[in-house]
C-alpha cells in the first residue's frame, strides 16, 4: 500500500480542482432511504462513495476498498455498528470513521470513540454536519461544561453505559446493578433526566 492512499486532504487544496476530492468513504445503514440520500450528498460533496447496509458487508465492503473515511450507523438491522467501526479500525487504522445513532446517549458516545470514531453525530446529521466530522481534525479539547450533570443525570447515563455493555438485556443489566428488573425497566422507559 502506498502512503498517499489514506492520507486525508486540505478540503481547501481541493478547491483548486474545482471539486473536493476527499477520497474513498463507506457508509453503513440498514435505513435504504437514508443511505441513498447520504450517499448522492457525499457524492457531491467529493467522495468516492460505497455503501453497505450490514455488519458482515460492511466489515467485506471496506477490506475490499480500504476507505480513508466511514460514516456508520449505531444499529444496524444484523447486529452493532461498533463491530463495523472495531473492524475498520483493525485493519485500516488511518480511516476516520464518524458514528450515527438515533438513540445517543453518553454512553453509547464514549463507547464509539472507544471502538475508534473520531466522532458521533445524532441522527439526523445532515451531509455538512457528515462532512465536518470527517474532514476537521482541530485536535483541541471543548471547554468544561458550565452546569455539571445532576445526580439523577449521572445515575441514568451510567445505567446506559451497563445497558449497552449488556448488549440491551434487561435482566443483565439488573443483575450487574444489583436492581429489580421491573425497576430498571421503569428507568428505561422514561426519558432521560435534565442536567
Amino acid at each position: 500500500m502506498n502512503e498517499s492512499q489514506n492520507q486525508h486532504p486540505d478540503p481547501s487544496d481541493a478547491h483548486d480542482a474545482g471539486l473536493e476530492a476527499y477520497g474513498r468513504l463507506l457508509i453503513v445503514d440498514d435505513d435504504e432511504r437514508f443511505l441513498r440520500r447520504v450517499s448522492r450528498a457525499m457524492d457531491r460533496r467529493g467522495f468516492e462513495v460505497e455503501t453497505a447496509t450490514g455488519v458482515a458487508d460492511a466489515v467485506e465492503t471496506a477490506q475490499r476498498i480500504r476507505p480513508s473515511y466511514a460514516v456508520v450507523d449505531l444499529r444496524l438491522e444484523d447486529g452493532n455498528g461498533l463491530e463495523v467501526v472495531q473492524a475498520i479500525q483493525q485493519h485500516i487504522p488511518d480511516c476516520r470513521v464518524v458514528v450515527l445513532t438515533g438513540y445517543g446517549n453518553i454512553a453509547t458516545a464514549v463507547a464509539a470513540v472507544k471502538a475508534g470514531a473520531v466522532d458521533y453525530l445524532a441522527k439526523p446529521a445532515d451531509a455538512d454536519q457528515i462532512t465536518a466530522a470527517l474532514i476537521i481534525d482541530n485536535g483541541e479539547l471543548p471547554p468544561p461544561p458550565e452546569h455539571p450533570m445532576s445526580a439523577d443525570r449521572v445515575r441514568w447515563e451510567h445505567i446506559q453505559r451497563v445497558y449497552e455493555e449488556c448488549d440491551r438485556n434487561v435482566s443483565e443489566t439488573a443483575r450487574r446493578l444489583r436492581m429489580h428488573r421491573r425497576t430498571l425497566q421503569r428507568i428505561l422507559s422514561k426519558y432521560a433526566p435534565q442536567p
